[in-house]
C-alpha cells in the first residue's frame, strides 16, 4: 500500500500517520455511527436492511386492526353455519342434476324443455340455496362487504317470500286443497311415464296405506291399469295399494294388486286399500299442522338468526374501516 493511502479499517493520527483500530480505540468520524446508518438507510429506501424490515413490519401492524373477540367469533359462526348449509345445498343440487341427467333419453339430447318433475325442483332449489350459503360463507370468511350485503338481502328476499306463501295458505287453503286434489290424479294418470312421480307416489300410498285419490278406483284413469287397456295391467292395481305387498316374504310381490278391478268390493278389500289418499291426507294434515307450523318457525328463526349475525358482521367491518380511515399515518 502507498503512502498517501489509507484503509477505512484504520484510524488516520493528526501528523499524517495511519495506526491500526485496535479494540480500545473510539470511534471515529470515518465509521457510520447509529444516527448515520438510519439516515443511510431512508435515503436509500432499503427495505431489507436489519431495522428497516422490523420497522416495516410494526408500521403494517399498526395500520391493520383485527376484529374484536366477540367480532371474530360471529365471524367464524356465520362461516361455519353457512359452510354446513352450503354442503347441503350442494349435495341438493348434485342429487338433482344426477336425477335429470339419468331421465333424459340419449336420443332426446338438451334441446327440448326441462321436465317439470320433482327432481328439477331440488335442482333449482339447491342451485338457489347453495348460491345464497356459499356466498354468506365467503364474505364472512374474507371480511367482504360486497358478499354479505349480498347474502343479507337473500336471506331478508327469502323471509319476505316465505311470509307472503304463508298468507297466501292461510287465505287460499280451499283452493289449495282442490289443487292438491288434483295433482293426485295427474300423478294416477302419468303412473308409468314418471319414474320420480312413480316412487313418490307408491311412498304415499305406502306410508298413508290408502290406494287412489278418492277410491282405488281412480286408477282406471290410468292407461295401462284400465280395464279397457290390452295390456296385461289391465284392471290391475300397483303393489303399493296392497295390504300385505310383501305376502310373508322378503320380495315384494308386485302381481299382488292383479285383477283386482275386476273384483267386487268385499272381495278387494281383502287385498288391497280401498280408501283414497286424499281423505286420509286431510286428517294427517289435520293430525301434524302443529308440527309442520313448528318447522315453519324453525326454518324461519334459523333465517333470521342469520341475517342478524351476518348485520353485526357488517357492522364491525364498518367500525374496523372507519378506525383505520381516522387513524393518523406516519411521520
Amino acid at each position: 500500500m502507498e503512502d498517501g493511502e489509507h484503509s477505512p479499517l484504520l484510524s488516520q493520527g493528526t501528523a499524517g500517520q495511519v495506526q491500526p483500530l485496535t479494540r480500545n480505540s473510539p470511534p471515529t468520524s470515518n465509521i457510520p455511527g447509529p444516527a448515520l446508518w438510519e439516515d443511510q438507510v431512508g435515503a436509500w429506501g432499503c427495505r431489507c436492511c436489519p431495522g428497516a424490515k422490523h420497522q416495516a413490519w410494526r408500521e403494517g401492524q399498526a395500520s391493520s386492526l383485527p376484529l374484536s373477540t366477540g367480532s371474530s367469533c360471529v365471524k367464524y359462526l356465520t362461516f361455519l353455519s353457512n359452510f354446513l348449509f352450503s354442503l347441503l345445498a350442494l349435495l341438493a343440487l348434485a342429487a338433482g342434476l344426477w336425477g335429470l341427467t339419468v331421465k333424459r333419453s340419449p336420443e332426446g339430447g338438451w334441446g327440448g324443455a326441462l321436465p317439470t318433475d320433482p327432481m328439477l325442483g331440488l335442482l333449482l332449489g339447491g342451485l338457489l340455496v347453495s348460491v345464497v350459503t356459499l356466498s354468506g360463507c365467503l364474505g364472512a370468511l374474507c371480511e367482504n362487504s360486497c358478499l354479505l350485503r349480498f347474502y343479507c338481502g337473500a336471506v331478508l328476499t327469502c323471509l319476505a317470500l316465505e311470509a307472503l306463501a304463508g298468507a297466501l295458505v292461510v287465505a287460499l287453503w280451499g283452493p289449495l286443497q282442490d289443487g292438491l286434489k288434483y295433482t293426485l290424479h295427474v300423478a294416477i294418470i302419468q303412473y308409468r311415464d314418471d319414474p320420480d312421480l312413480r316412487f313418490l307416489l307408491d311412498r304415499v300410498q305406502l306410508g298413508l296405506q290408502c290406494c287412489g285419490a278418492v277410491s282405488y278406483q281412480d286408477w282406471q284413469q290410468n292407461l295401462y291399469f284400465n280395464c279397457s287397456s290390452p295390456g296385461v295391467q289391465a284392471c290391475s292395481l300397483p303393489a303399493s295399494c296392497c295390504i300385505n305387498p310383501q305376502e310373508e316374504g322378503a320380495l315384494v310381490n308386485t302381481q299382488c294388486g292383479f285383477g283386482v278391478l275386476h273384483l267386487d268390493r268385499d272381495a278387494a278389500g281383502q287385498v288391497v286399500y280401498l280408501q283414497g289418499c286424499w281423505p286420509v291426507l286431510q286428517q294427517w294434515l289435520r293430525g301434524n299442522m302443529r308440527a309442520i307450523g313448528s318447522c315453519a318457525i324453525t326454518v324461519v328463526v334459523i333465517q333470521g338468526t342469520e341475517l342478524l349475525l351476518a348485520a353485526c358482521l357488517l357492522r364491525a367491518l364498518a367500525v374496523q374501516k372507519a378506525a383505520k380511515d381516522t387513524e393518523p399515518g406516519p411521520l
